[in-house]
């Protein structure tokens, strides 16, 4: 079986990463499927916030990224929050140690999950990482509908068409959350599986919250062969077509 590393990266700010990443390791929690978690943001550290057990690393250590690779001496699965505006720092790692030859002799495929909104600036940045990336990685795009279900920029953009035609990339969609659910997981800093039987949300609430968490759960079973270890094809063909 081979490994598998899961990096969740968009530069822009406030693009749904952290959103998705608490809710992608509750997922693996639940199905149960072993896994390491690492958190790359030292200011708002989101996702150790949600999961205590996930590891720490350090941007401004450049050998400090090494801790995802050594992560998957101890699990077949890590997976990576990317802090804001890290694109850079994980390009040029990426560069520095030769990653496709990195990646043959650990035996582990990289995909890079990337949340995209209505917003130009978060396009832009899907776009430098595939041009930077290319066949190097895997790719899956979260369509995170948290402003609004179009995504006219993303959809009629070039890169769409070379990430689903060419690059074999699946797209996702994360459904918009209540405010008011989220503040109330904020406020208790519980994720949805442990809020669903917290006193503090009120039953219908409850099930708002899980019904949300069930749609997110198919969305990402539907993308299983880019994401979870020994589950992909060697030759992996573009699943979607550009519409």
């Amino acid at each position: 079986m081979k490994k598998q590393l899961n990096l969740i990266l968009n530069g822009k700010g406030g693009v749904g990463k952290s959103f998705f990443a608490v809710n992608f390791v509750q997922f693996l929690k639940d199905k149960p499927i072993p896994f390491v978690a690492c958190d790359s943001d030292n200011e708002n550290s989101t996702l150790k916030r949600f999961h205590p057990e996930a590891e720490f690393i350090n941007l401004a250590q450049p050998r400090s990224l090494d801790e995802m690779f050594r992560a998957l001496e101890r699990s077949d699965l890590a997976v990576v929050d990317c802090r804001a505006a890290s694109t850079d720092v994980f390009l040029k790692y990426f560069a520095a140690i030769d990653v496709p030859a990195v990646l043959r002799l650990l035996d582990v495929r990289m995909t890079l999950l990337m949340p995209v909104n209505h917003e130009a600036d978060s396009l832009d940045q899907v776009q430098r990482v595939v041009e930077a990336m290319g066949e190097r990685a895997r790719f899956v795009v979260i369509r995170n509908q948290v402003h609004g279900e179009s995504f006219a920029l993303y959809d009629q953009s070039s890169v769409r068409v070379k990430l689903l035609k060419k690059l074999g990339a699946k797209e996702i969609v994360m459904p918009r959350m209540e405010e008011w659910l989220v503040e109330g997981l904020n406020r208790v800093n519980l994720t949805i599986t442990a809020a669903s039987q917290h006193e503090s949300f009120y039953l219908l609430d409850r099930q708002r919250l899980l019904t949300w968490q069930r749609w997110l759960y198919e969305q990402i079973e539907s993308a299983a062969d880019l994401l979870l270890p020994g589950k992909a094809t060697t030759n992996p063909t573009p699943a979607n077509a550009a519409g």
